[in-house]
């Protein structure tokens, strides 16, 4: 209980300090005319090419998938806080923290999962209806905690990968665009997972998004509550399973760090 309880006092003052970082960064006005002109840019965009497809159909597949995705690339966003970390000599301090690595650095970068399902939610509700999409009600309510546990599980798999290429910043932004546009190729977000032979659909449903964006089209589709339950179980197990390999892994790489000297104050 000692150890529980010293970690959730290291994990709310990490909250803390992430949460400060970012106010730091955006100012309201910054945020709303500079961030969400650019999501909901990025959301129009593909929304258009459906019209152009002359779909209604594909218009809003399109429009669902890419607001979702900004709620998840938030999630990969927290790649970047490693090196981040090491440019502003935080790192080897953050990495001295009394608790476990991985619990400083999960709940230090939990406000760009907040952000970026903000952004999806504001980006699917104003655009959605410009297209003509429907959100049926009461249950379009359940959106909001879908689209949250599709960033939770995009950042369970972000600071997996963060432990991987803690040592390794030079291929940083690399990692996070590669990872960024596999997803959005392979999880439903812009084509189908049908549309893929059966072991890449196999594949895609290992990953984060795919099973939780399938989730929040069926809400707005109007599918069984029973075909939901499936694709959130779905979800939660992917998000569990992504979790548990970075607690196991995250400490082994901070110690390969320190023994070789690689975790070094700054950039």
């Amino acid at each position: 209980m000692t150890r529980l309880f010293e970690n959730l006092r290291v994990a709310r003052f990490a909250v803390l300090s992430g949460a400060y970082d970012y106010f730091a960064i955006y100012s309201l006005r910054s945020w709303v005319f500079g961030w969400m002109v650019r999501v909901l840019s990025q959301v129009t965009f593909f929304a258009l090419i459906g019209k152009l497809l002359k779909s209604d159909e594909q218009t809003q597949f399109l429009l669902i998938g890419n607001a979702v995705m900004i709620g998840a690339m938030g999630g990969i966003f927290g790649l970047n806080m490693t090196t981040a970390e090491r440019a502003n000599g935080t790192l080897s301090l953050l990495v001295a923290s009394p608790s476990r690595p991985v619990v400083v650095f999960a709940a230090r970068g939990l406000y760009v999962v907040a952000d970026a399902v903000l952004s999806a939610l504001l980006g699917l509700f104003i655009i959605g209806p410009i297209f003509g999409l429907h959100f049926p009600w009461p249950r379009v309510l359940l959106v909001v905690p879908l689209t949250t546990l599709v960033g939770l599980s995009a950042y369970c798999f972000s600071t997996f990968l963060a432990g991987v290429v803690l040592r390794k910043r030079e291929g940083q932004g690399l990692v996070v665009n590669t990872t960024i546009v596999t997803l959005m190729a392979l999880c439903g977000v812009n084509v189908p997972v049908s549309f893929f032979p059966t072991w890449l659909e196999w594949l895609a449903s290992l990953l984060p998004i795919t099973n939780g964006l399938e989730a929040i089209r069926d809400t707005v589709n109007g599918a069984p509550a029973a075909t939901i339950a499936l694709n959130v179980l779905a979800e939660l197990a992917v998000a569990a399973g992504w979790l548990s390999l970075a607690l196991a892994t995250f400490g082994r790489f901070v110690g390969h760090g320190r023994r070789d000297g690689s975790l070094e104050y700054a950039s």
